[in-house]
C-alpha cells in the first residue's frame, strides 16, 4: 500500500526536495541551516522507512521501487544545486559527476535485471559509501555557516568527504557492474541454448506427406 507509514516515510524524501532547493535561495547563513535541517531530516528518514517496513511487515513492491528513487532523486537534486551555487568548488566537482554517474549506471542495471526477477543485493560497502556521501552532502550544505574542524572548515570536510564517496563509488559501481554482467551473459547463454534446442527439436521433426 502507497498510504502505509514505511512508504509515506520514502515519499516524504520526495517531498523534502523542494522544501531544500528553496532553501539556496534563502540568503545568509539561515538558508544554510535550514537546508541543512530539512535534509538530516530526509535522511533520518532514510533509516527509519526500512525498519518500519521491517518490524511492522509493510514491505511491498512499491517500498522497494520508491526507496532507491528516492535516494538518488535527493542526491542528485543536491549535487547539482551544491555546483550550481559554488558550494563544491573547483575541482571536486569531479566527485560530484562520478556519484551521478554510478547512481544512473545502478539504476539502469537494476531496471533490466528486474525484467529477468534478478536482485542486485546491497553491499556492506555500498551502505558505508551512502553514510559518507550523505555525511558529505551534509556538511557542504551547511558551508560556509560552519564551523572550523581544526585546520578545515567545514566545506573542505566536505569536500573530502565526497573524495571518499567517490572512491568507494568506483568500488561498489564496479561490484555492481561485474554482478550484472555475470547475470547478462548467463540469459544470453540461456537465450541461446533455448534456441538451438527449438532448432534441434525443428530438424528432428519428420516430414509430413500428404496422401490422398
Amino acid at each position: 500500500m502507497l498510504t502505509n507509514l514505511a512508504n509515506l516515510l520514502t515519499l516524504s524524501r520526495i517531498a523534502a526536495i523542494p522544501l531544500v532547493i528553496g532553501a539556496f535561495y534563502i540568503e545568509g547563513p539561515l538558508g544554510n541551516w535550514i537546508g541543512f535541517g530539512i535534509y538530516a531530516a530526509a535522511c533520518i528518514t532514510d533509516f527509519f522507512d526500512g525498519y518500519v517496513a521491517r518490524a511492522w511487515s509493510q514491505q511491498s513492491a512499491v517500498g522497494r521501487f520508491l526507496d532507491p528513487v528516492a535516494d538518488k532523486l535527493l542526491v542528485a537534486a543536491l549535487l547539482l544545486m551544491l555546483v550550481a551555487t559554488s558550494r563544491i568548488p573547483g575541482v571536486a566537482v569531479l566527485p560530484a559527476v562520478v556519484i551521478l554517474c554510478r547512481e544512473i549506471l545502478v539504476s539502469g542495471l537494476r531496471e533490466f535485471l528486474a525484467t529477468a526477477q534478478v536482485r542486485v543485493p546491497v553491499s556492506k560497502l555500498a551502505q558505508w559509501k551512502t553514510t559518507v556521501q550523505m555525511l558529505a552532502l551534509g556538511f557542504l550544505l551547511v558551508g560556509t555557516a560552519g564551523p572550523d574542524f581544526g585546520p578545515l572548515s567545514t566545506t573542505e570536510v566536505g569536500v573530502w568527504g565526497l573524495w571518499i564517496a567517490a572512491i568507494l563509488t568506483l568500488v561498489t559501481g564496479y561490484d555492481y557492474l561485474r554482478v550484472g554482467l555475470h547475470h547478462v551473459d548467463r540469459m544470453d547463454s540461456d537465450a541461446a541454448a533455448a534456441r538451438s534446442q527449438e532448432h534441434a527439436g525443428a530438424s528432428r521433426t519428420p516430414a509430413t506427406t500428404d496422401v490422398r
